[in-house]
């Protein structure tokens, strides 16, 4: 089990107090100084069953600037999660080779108490 944290997110922050209370100890993953690659990224996405886009967070204001005015194809959207890590959505866990992104919290948990 690993969480995908960034400490200075509350949600991040939420969902590991959760985890803790729960008695789960996951491995945790401070991606903005632990960057995922392409192929690291790409995984994630297969594990989330999700389109690239939606692990952006597209109010992020580097992510106004700079890319939501463009015609984005996948490749380029994680080509840009690659280079700039704090656009990825967070806190997300990953267990049992699927993942998920803890917004709402709730999310979390249906993850670890759905069977794989």
């Amino acid at each position: 089990m690993k969480l995908l944290h960034n400490p200075r997110c509350s949600k991040s922050r939420e969902a590991l107090a959760a985890l803790t209370t729960r008695g789960l100890s996951p491995e945790i993953i401070n991606y903005l100084t632990q960057p995922l690659n392409e192929a690291a990224i790409r995984t994630l996405i297969a594990q989330l069953g999700i389109a690239p886009l939606a692990l952006v967070r597209t109010k992020e204001a580097l992510w106004q600037e700079q890319f939501a005015q463009a015609a984005l194809d996948d490749d380029a959207i994680i080509a840009a999660l690659t280079a700039h890590p704090r656009l990825i959505e967070r806190p997300i866990l990953i267990y049992q080779n699927r993942a998920a992104i803890g917004r709402p919290l709730e999310n979390i948990f249906t993850l670890l108490d759905t069977p794989a």
